[in-house]
């Protein structure tokens, strides 16, 4: 795992909205402090030195611990990449 960002506050829409050095791949799993899984990264805007990260949160997540602990540490896993499907081809039926 690796150093994501601080978190700053959850918006309004219910996603938790961190600060990072690095701009994470999205997808990526994102862990709390105690190695709880609490989301996935959504979006990643703003500057590129110092972007924002939009996380959404697992149900699973408890949103009121997450909230009152603002500031909290975040990581990061690598993203599972999705090979491509090789698409199988039509039988063509000679007549």
């Amino acid at each position: 795992m690796k150093f994501l960002g601080n978190s700053l506050h959850i918006a309004n829409s219910g996603k938790l909205i961190a600060r990072s050095d690095k701009t994470p791949s999205p997808g990526a799993i994102v862990f709390d402090s105690n190695k709880n899984k609490i989301g996935k990264v959504g979006y990643v805007f703003g500057p590129t030195k110092k972007p924002y990260i939009s996380i959404r949160l697992f149900k699973s997540a408890n949103r009121k611990s997450i909230q009152k602990n603002c500031g909290e540490k975040l990581f990061v896993s690598k993203a599972k990449s999705k090979k491509p499907r090789k698409r199988r081809m039509k039988a063509r039926h000679k007549k």
